[in-house]
């Protein structure tokens, strides 16, 4: 039998290529990420131990001298691209933007690098960062999916043009390390991580290991240039980003770009960042010349009826935060079936059916056997429970066939019990409310008040469910 040295020690002789977990035997399913057929056989039967390295070339400092100036944020001359990210592009982040085929990922980080090239991009927190003068800055922009010609057509068509933004088409790892090393860039676009591969990895583009070797080599490349890295990863039919999880994992910022086909309104979200908020929300608009940031778009979510519809309720949801105005529309009609229809769209299912209990044993509306339509105005998605009461409201008009006074906005939570909750917020949704235009607020009731009311708009509290339906529709 051979002795086994203190200074080595057995290697597991399998590992899931998905998160790295290990077991002395193969098994089907991975028992960390629950994966199914990514346990493969390790490489080396023995590993030795890692020493301690005999000198350190540079040695660790008090973190109250280590000089903060270098990570600035540097705004990208999007407003809505920089609140996502939290104030601008920090040196030497790595960025990852997923989504959807054809939602438009290329084209907003074409257009971020050709102003970002010209020199149009400021220190952020300026007043007006996007007619600030700075100087040109050298960006590289790598695409793996088209020819350097096809992405010239699409920055001709969206006005992407400047002289220091340098184009290559390049699939191979190593060769567009070496596209880094002669540009030395400020700014590095990479579309996409899953077409490059590197020849000294086994496997295919787009695989496990290529993708954990090309993140790691453009990662190492970044930090040590103090390099902005903007990379585009593709998702799974489940809308999860491909590759395995320990991408996500690597990133400074992770970005999840979101939108209908059919319709012109892109919205973009931190789902992870290192150096800001994960609650803001930035509001695209795709056309046909290109990418624009939609400063307001509070009003692009509410229908612009001439006269009052019953069965409509104007509410306000925070996104971040900003809060922005949303409109519901609730259809109740005789049902044909034995089981009534529930058909929802933009709001969670389960909860339309929470409020239409509530609102037939609180209220006292017969609304269990009507088929039930509620939907969002311009493809809104609403997921805070801020607008169960405008949702109640929207239902008891369709059911009484009564519409709601005009220029009225409603948010709340509601509870099993018929009670109105108070929601985070108050003071900044009355004050976009006033800023719109709108006269009347329906409110739950805060402990701490609802602070300045703005000129001309009247709020009303109420604490439960049969307040606000006596207050919105008083019986004779």
């Amino acid at each position: 039998m051979t002795a086994r040295t203190k200074n080595t020690k057995t290697a597991p002789a399998y590992r899931c290529t998905e998160c790295g977990w290990t077991t002395a035997k193969w098994v089907g399913r991975c028992g960390e990420c629950q994966t199914w057929g990514t346990v493969e056989e390790a490489a080396g039967g023995t590993r030795a131990r890692t020493r301690a390295a005999s000198s350190v070339q540079k040695p660790a400092q008090p973190i109250a001298e280590v000089d903060s100036r270098v990570a600035a944020y540097m705004s990208t001359g999007n407003p809505e691209f920089d609140r996502v990210l939290g104030g601008g592009l920090v040196p030497g982040a790595v960025i990852l933007m997923a989504g959807e085929p054809g939602v438009g990922k290329s084209t907003l980080l074409l257009d971020v690098a050709a102003t970002f090239a010209r020199g149009t991009a400021g220190i952020a927190g300026q007043n007006n960062p996007a007619q600030s003068t700075q100087p040109p800055r050298p960006v590289l922009y790598i695409t793996g999916e088209e020819s350097a010609a096809q992405v010239k057509l699409r920055a001709d068509r969206i006005r992407a043009i400047a002289d220091t933004l340098y184009l290559t088409s390049e699939t191979d790892l190593g060769t567009a390390l070496a596209h880094i090393e002669q540009v030395n860039p400020s700014l590095l676009v990479i579309d996409s991580v899953q077409t490059l591969a590197s020849a000294e990895v086994e496997g295919s583009a787009g695989g496990v290991t290529q993708v954990r070797e090309v993140a790691a080599s453009v990662i190492a490349a970044a930090k040590e240039r103090n390099m902005c890295t903007l990379l585009v990863g593709h998702v799974t039919k489940e809308g999860a980003i491909a590759g395995p999880r320990l991408l996500e994992h690597l990133v400074d910022v992770v970005c999840q770009f979101e939108g209908d086909k059919h319709s012109n309104i892109r919205m973009l979200r931190a789902i992870k960042n290192r150096f800001g908020p994960t609650d803001e929300v930035g509001c695209f608009d795709m056309h046909e010349d290109g990418i624009a940031p939609v400063l307001d778009p509070s009003g692009m979510f509410v229908s612009s009826t001439p006269h009052p519809v019953a069965g409509t309720c104007v509410t306000v949801t925070m996104e971040g935060r900003r809060p922005l105005l949303a409109e519901v529309q609730a259809l109740l009609d005789q049902a044909v079936a034995p089981a009534p229809r529930r058909t929802v769209s933009g709001l969670d299912s389960a909860r339309i059916q929470m409020l239409l209990a509530v609102l037939q044993r609180r209220a006292g509306l017969n609304v269990g056997k009507l088929d039930c339509y509620v939907s969002t105005v311009g493809g809104a998605k609403i997921a805070e429970p801020a607008a169960d009461l405008a949702c109640v409201m929207a239902l008891a008009s369709a059911a009484q066939n009564k519409p709601l006074p005009r220029k009225l906005a409603v948010f709340g939570e509601v509870g099993l019990a018929g009670e109105v909750r108070a929601v985070p917020g108050i003071r900044q949704r009355i004050a976009e409310v006033g800023r719109l235009g709108f006269t009347h607020v329906l409110v739950p009731a805060s402990p701490t008040g609802v602070g300045d009311v703005p000129e001309g708009v009247t709020v009303r509290e109420v604490t439960t469910l049969g307040e606000a339906l006596a207050l919105l529709f008083p019986q004779k």
